[in-house]
């Protein structure tokens, strides 16, 4: 028995499915652009910005230097003057140092990014450095002040990094939804251009809606890459990410995306087209719309059952309406005491004159069964192989056999007639 079904529209599960990828994606730290440069700070306040080395990204390399900061702190009894000192292979780097431990080394690339010659960057960091510790040690001058001074330099460093983080999101978040609301109007405005296009090139509907899809989807599909684009996402490490996630997603949604694939290729190999009707294991009705991810069908009573495209390209489809014509056939039984050739004569004749009938090809009678008390006729014909056509045809054909069998006086099967057998008792 059927079940109307209330699935989703395959729009809907589609943006699922790409809201899912592109959201795996941003959450996955590989497949996010790194900022360019990062804010050192102590205790909330603003030393300096650096930027990327040849190991770490600005970020990293910010938060290193402030964890070594912090450890400096941990003893301001041997905190002495910031040293300069030159680091690196060649010596063309500058390191700072305090009591004897690292905090930062100093690049050209650093010095290029602010304009500056190397020994003038690493003397201003050193000077920011000597001012903010100096600062800290006297907040620090009892454990009442460390504490309150942890907790206040926690609370302003959060602040300062969501606020930081906002102002540089927020217009790329802003960014994003501009160009999605582009392409959405894109989108639309395309595949409504399809839709004309198709009204003037010709009715076949199955390659206009595989067209309109497509194209649908593909300018949504280009939206979201710029979209991405937009937000910060360099797009070969989009790539990378959305493969990256796509293999975890793939067990997850297996049964989406095979649908999906499943719908692309019926609307292209075309097993049945729109107005079609067609049988599905048990579901039996008129193809209504053929979707990425459904087939939706209408069934005789009415009813609409989604059929899903991996379920239906997999399965056996019985295409009643794939030529014009269907053969019929109609089960009479009658008595062995007729004239079978001039009653199969009197059938073919009374099945060929009935309206909707087509005279080629022409009607047939065949004594298909000799059963124990009745010889079984097939009367076959041929009509229109749509379901409202073939079902009346068949039904006039069953009533003008009826009236043709009674005018030729050929004895109808009584089924209230009782048979006796007589068993002889054994002495």
């Amino acid at each position: 028995m059927h079940k109307p079904t209330t699935d989703p529209q395959p729009s809907r599960i589609m943006w699922m499915v790409l809201l899912m990828l592109v959201c795996q994606a941003l959450i996955s730290p590989s497949s996010i652009a790194q900022e360019s440069v990062a804010t050192v700070r102590l205790d909330g306040r603003t030393l300096f910005r650096i930027g990327a080395d040849a190991e770490l990204e600005a970020r990293p390399r910010a938060r290193q230097v402030e964890k070594q900061l912090a450890a400096v702190l941990e003893t301001p009894q041997g905190i002495t003057r910031a040293r300069i000192e030159k680091a690196g292979e060649d010596g063309e780097n500058r390191q700072i140092s305090v009591a004897g431990r690292p905090l930062v080394e100093v690049t050209p690339m650093d010095a290029e990014a602010n304009g500056e010659t190397i020994e003038t960057l690493a003397r201003q960091w050193a000077a920011l450095i000597d001012s903010a510790l100096e600062t800290a040690v006297e907040r620090r001058d009892s454990e009442r002040g460390r504490f309150v001074t942890s907790v206040q330099a926690s609370v302003e460093t959060a602040f300062a990094r969501l606020l930081e983080s906002a102002i540089q999101t927020i217009p790329r978040i802003l960014a994003a939804v501009l160009v999605l609301l582009l392409f959405w109007g894109l989108a639309v405005g395309v595949r409504a251009l399809m839709r004309l296009i198709f009204s003037r090139l010709g009715d076949d509907r199955t390659v206009e809606n595989l067209v309109r899809q497509v194209s649908y989807y593909t300018v949504w599909l280009l939206g979201l890459i710029v979209a991405a684009s937009a937000f910060g996402l360099e797009p070969g490490t989009l790539a990378t990410g959305l493969g990256l996630t796509s293999l975890a997603l793939g067990f997850a949604l297996k049964d989406i995306l095979s649908n999906f694939v499943s719908g692309l290729l019926i609307l292209t190999l075309r097993p049945f087209e729109l107005g079609d009707q067609i049988i599905i294991g048990e579901t039996e009705g008129s193809v209504e719309r053929i979707e990425l991810r459904a087939t939706q069908i209408r069934t005789y009573d009415g009813r609409r059952v989604l059929v899903p495209n991996a379920e239906t390209f997999t399965s056996r489809v019985t295409n009643n309406t794939a030529a014009p014509i269907r053969r019929g056939k109609v089960v009479c039984t009658l008595g062995y005491g007729i004239d079978i050739d001039a009653t199969s004569q009197v059938m073919c004749q009374a099945a060929q004159d009935t309206a909707g009938v087509l005279a080629t090809p022409p009607a047939s009678v065949q004594l298909s069964e000799l059963g124990t008390a009745e010889l079984v006729f097939d009367v076959e014909f041929w009509c229109d192989s749509r379901r409202s056509d073939f079902v009346m045809t068949a039904s006039q054909v069953r009533k003008a056999l009826v009236v043709a069998l009674r005018a030729a006086g050929v004895a109808l099967p009584d089924q209230a007639r009782q048979h006796l057998v007589l068993h002889t008792p054994k002495s």
